[in-house]
């Protein structure tokens, strides 16, 4: 029989947190179901070790498990679990206080033996408020392991609670929700609904150790008839179909993580692959790691073999999945990788995490940069692994990959060496096979202090560039860098293995030319002179140049200067950047320039003359790809040009 029904009032700030609950702190009401299957994982954990303990304890280990059932009818979810239980004083203590766990006080308990906790994972206080976001009410039955009688605790959320002795209670937990009305604008599912149930259970503990079951309703042909199920029930259901009422274990409760990558066959981590990541490709390389010491986590990571339609997506996913404890936080949790490793999908289960109250938000801290800076070391060391011994592998991660890994250039200065030789560059050396660095100064001539490289919107557009003329003359290889974070990373990394990066196109180049070259500058003196005064508005210096054999002229940028590449980048996003006047060069062995000197010479009037002037430095400009700044003026002045010649 029970005793006397106590009415009590919430402890004061119990009721602030039990409002914050409902209406503030969650951002998911989902998280509910998450928090209560938490909560009874820890009551197993909790019974399990008090009977290795208290030999004396007299409790059956045998089958521990939660149980969540649902009634359709009566609209209500119970979760229900034969773990530890609570007394009356704790049942008042842990929910009647402000977030009070007795989960936390058990870990202070155990700080001896700190192995005893790990499995730990609820805080009940907490936790259990959350419930009142989906319920009109809850009620909460419990017996504590070893005592004979037990307590009934209900609420409405309004601030009271009854809180009453019950004889007959079994041992354990049961948490009974008396669900609001499903309303899809307050974002408030349907949660007697049998799908949703497995689909939350799937989502946030389907790893829990603990076998999570529910009766679930089955259909089959009548004609398939067995009999009754075991475990279930039989109900007829309209002519040529019968329904089964079964119990099933609805989480996998396999943590692939957890087990030694010897024990896992390819085939399971891509099947876990394919779930985590929402794939359909398989891994390229299946990265296990396990951390131990002050701070323990297992991290199970693979790199695709294919790249998402929305990696370059702002709004796209990451691909690390937190879970603490094998409860799951959150998905797209961009705080363990850096960005530019945004590719690598997977798993990292922590023993602890700071997390705030909700648990759906990571506190920054040390925990955090110590996971990112492990995770992204064992990536790399992967990727070398497949460069040095796997090279198909590593050109297929290279070709769907590249782009996004070269932003790590800009990024990461700690993991820059790594990064660059890792990376992979078209090059002048090969039509069709890329180089790393290391082997493109393995390949150096005699002499040549520098890498030389070359930006652009394509490989043909720049092997035509005029840029490259000398260097293809004189068998100079030059890397092809097209793609458009080469234009920024270029300008963040200085040199490699003590050799500076120069561009074709900036600054000043020797390419041995010098003690060549028989014409003087003193010879085009005037021509230099009279092209920069007429040239004024688009360039800031006229010169000869060493790097062109058959143009007549090229445009290059000062060797600090903002690319013409680069400055149409930034326009693109949205930031306007001053450009500054570039340099002409020219070919002083090409006929035109020859004859444009003569004719400067020879006249007395030189308005014809900067006409070519202009269309000089139009066919300069669109040599190398750029843009015209006024390609209607070009356009007449080239037709009048092409007309006295018919």
């Amino acid at each position: 029989m029970s005793e006397q029904v106590e009415t009590r009032e919430f402890q004061a700030e119990a009721r602030q947190l039990l409002q914050l609950m409902i209406h503030s702190i969650y951002s998911n009401k989902d998280s509910f179901l998450r928090e209560l299957v938490s909560n009874a994982s820890d009551a197993l954990d909790k019974l399990r070790l008090e009977a290795f303990r208290d030999k004396d304890l007299d409790v059956d280990t045998s089958d521990l498990h939660i149980e969540i059932d649902v009634d359709p009818d009566a609209r209500t979810l119970t979760i229900r679990d034969n773990g530890i239980g609570m007394s009356r004083d704790e049942v008042v203590d842990l929910i009647g206080t402000l977030a009070k766990s007795g989960t936390a006080e058990l870990r202070q308990k155990l700080a001896a033996q700190p192995g005893d906790a790990e499995q730990l994972i609820g805080q009940f206080g907490i936790g259990f408020y959350s419930t009142f976001m989906v319920a009109d009410a809850v009620e909460l039955l419990t017996r504590k392991a070893g005592e004979t009688s037990g307590t009934r605790w209900e609420s409405s959320g309004d601030g009271s609670y009854t809180i009453a002795a019950v004889d007959d209670a079994p041992q354990g937990t049961s948490v009974t929700l008396h669900l609001k009305p499903a309303d899809a604008d307050d974002e408030l599912h349907d949660y007697t609904s049998q799908w949703k149930i497995r689909e939350l259970i799937k989502k946030y503990s389907d790893f829990i150790s603990w076998p999570i079951r529910m009766q679930v309703e089955k259909t089959v042909p009548a004609q398939e008839e067995g009999g009754e199920a075991a475990g279930g029930q039989e109900r007829s259901d309209s002519g040529n179909v019968r329904v089964s009422i079964e119990t099933e274990t609805v989480n996998s409760r396999t943590a692939l993580w957890a087990k030694p990558k010897s024990e896992v066959s390819a085939e399971e981590y891509a099947q876990f692959y394919k779930h985590v990541a929402h794939a359909w490709d398989e891994p390229l390389e299946v990265i296990a790691m396990k951390a131990e010491g002050t701070f323990e986590y297992q991290a199970l990571l693979f790199i695709p073999s294919q790249a998402p339609f929305d990696l370059f997506n702002r709004d796209g996913r990451a691909g690390v999945q937190l879970y603490v404890k094998r409860v799951f936080i959150m998905g797209d949790c961009d705080e363990l990788v850096p960005e530019y490793l945004r590719f690598v999908k997977g798993v990292v289960d922590a023993q602890d995490m700071s997390l705030n109250v909700s648990r759906e938000i990571l506190q920054q801290d040390r925990q955090i940069k110590v996971i990112r800076r492990s995770l992204t070391k064992k990536v790399l060391s992967a990727l070398k692994d497949l460069q040095a011994n796997r090279q198909d592998d590593y050109t297929t991660f290279w070709t769907q990959f590249g782009r996004v890994f070269k932003e790590g250039l800009i990024s990461d200065g700690d993991n820059r060496d790594a990064l660059l030789r890792l990376s992979s560059f078209a090059s002048t050396a090969s039509d069709e096979q890329s180089t790393t660095l290391a082997d493109y100064v393995a390949r150096m001539k005699d002499g040549q202090e520098q890498i030389f490289y070359a930006t652009g919107e394509s490989r043909q557009l720049l092997e035509r560039s005029p840029h490259l003329e000398a260097f293809k003359a004189k068998g100079y290889e030059v890397l092809l860098l097209t793609d458009p974070v080469d234009e920024v990373w270029v300008e963040s990394v200085p040199e490699f293995d003590g050799h500076a990066l120069q561009s074709v196109a900036k600054g000043e180049v020797d390419l041995g030319a010098a003690d060549e070259k028989t014409t003087e500058q003193g010879d085009f003196a005037d021509l230099l002179a009279w092209l920069k005064e007429t040239l004024d508005d688009h360039v800031k210096e006229v010169r000869l140049s060493t790097r062109l054999t058959s143009s007549p002229a090229c445009l290059i940028t000062d060797t600090f200067g903002i690319t013409p590449q680069l400055a149409r980048m930034y326009r693109a996003s949205g930031q306007e950047v001053p450009v500054g006047k570039r340099i002409l060069e020219l070919n002083p062995d090409h006929p035109l320039v020859t004859g444009l000197r003569q004719a400067l010479a020879d006249s007395e009037t030189k308005d014809g003359l900067a006409e070519t002037a202009e269309l000089l430095y139009g066919t300069a400009l669109l040599a190398e790809g750029g843009a015209l700044d006024d390609p209607a003026r070009f356009a007449a002045l080239l037709a009048d040009r092409l007309a006295r010649t018919v």
